[in-house]
């Protein structure tokens, strides 16, 4: 499988297939600090040594955001940041989320 973080998100409408199954860990792979969880969406957690270092971690991941045009989920706070990634559209996990948080990861 091509590297995920070199691929770009491409937009759902709804009417795609969610992954589910051995499908999932095909990703999972190049993933592998994020939790799948319930075969719906993505989870990581990050620490931080204060929340200025969240803060600005959180504006990394919504500049990668808006150029993929693929959106999470973050909650953060004083040390901490938390990205939820799945696709509203089809309500589960597809490959964008997968390209989403490979790109994450490289931050």
């Amino acid at each position: 499988m091509e590297d995920l973080a070199s691929r770009k998100c491409v937009p759902c409408h709804g009417g795609v297939p969610r992954l589910r199954g051995e499908e999932l860990g095909e990703y999972a792979r190049q993933v592998a600090a994020w939790e799948i969880v319930e075969e719906h969406h993505l989870r990581r957690r990050w620490e931080f040594a204060n929340f200025r270092a969240a803060l600005e971690f959180v504006n990394r991941v919504g500049e990668v955001a808006e150029t993929e045009g693929h959106h999470p989920d973050i909650a953060f706070g004083w040390g901490y940041c938390e990205v939820t990634i799945h696709t509203h559209a089809i309500g589960g996990l597809s490959e964008s989320d997968f390209i989403l948080a490979a790109k994450i990861d490289r931050l």
